[in-house]
């Protein structure tokens, strides 16, 4: 994406999540669009643009080996953004 282009809704990533949740053996329903992307953004704020993607893939892997549940789903995401949050006050 260029830097003179709207950012994408989360909706308008839904076909890819779909492909990609077909693609890893993933239930699409479980894919929370919206709250990576929040992740992602906190991250890059608060922290450094490049550890957004690192940060959601730990988040999932830390999800994964919790559980995989949404639970487990949303408590890595807390935990992340927290995180990145008292980082960007260093």
């Amino acid at each position: 994406m260029t830097a003179d282009r709207d950012p994408l809704p989360p909706e308008a990533l839904d076909e890819w999540s779909a492909a990609l949740a077909d693609a890893l053996h993933l239930e699409p329903a479980d894919i929370r669009t919206a709250l990576v992307l929040d992740l992602a953004r906190d991250v890059a704020h608060g922290v450094a643009r490049p550890a957004a993607p690192l940060s959601a893939f730990l988040a999932g892997l830390a999800a994964g080996k919790t559980g995989g549940d949404a639970a487990s789903v949303d408590a890595a995401i807390r935990t992340t953004v927290a995180l990145a949050a008292d980082w960007a006050e260093h």
